[in-house]
């Protein structure tokens, strides 16, 4: 039995992403049916295929994607890439050293000549 209290301790973290995932998921499928549709016929039904597709994109992208990339990035361009490297520091110009163009001119209208036709 030690074996099967560890497995589920280490799945612990997971089932806690999932369920703060399934929440944010049903908020915002929430808001967005009540947005779209208010509490008409097909409530439930809109709700639940919105919570499917909300809770589907959020677990791939934070559950699958990031953690990938950020795998990816530390084991195959090594951890020196994933640190940024101290470069040197910036300065800022004088207030001398600044230039700036002059302001544009406003343009008028040609003014109109009532003598000729």
């Amino acid at each position: 039995m030690p074996q099967s209290a560890s497995f589920f301790s280490q799945l612990r973290p997971l089932f806690r992403q999932m369920a703060l995932l399934a929440i944010i998921s049903v908020v915002l499928s929430l808001a967005l049916i009540l947005y779209l549709y208010g509490t008409q016929d097909q409530f439930l039904i809109r709700l639940f295929g919105a919570f499917f597709v909300f809770f589907w994109l959020l677990a791939i992208t934070f559950l699958a994607a990031v953690p990938f990339v950020s795998w990816a990035a530390a084991n195959w361009f090594g951890p020196a890439w994933a640190e940024a490297p101290a470069g040197p520091s910036r300065r800022k110009k004088s207030a001398a050293a600044v230039s700036r163009t002059p302001a544009r001119a406003v343009a008028r209208p040609k003014p109109s000549n009532r003598n000729h036709p």
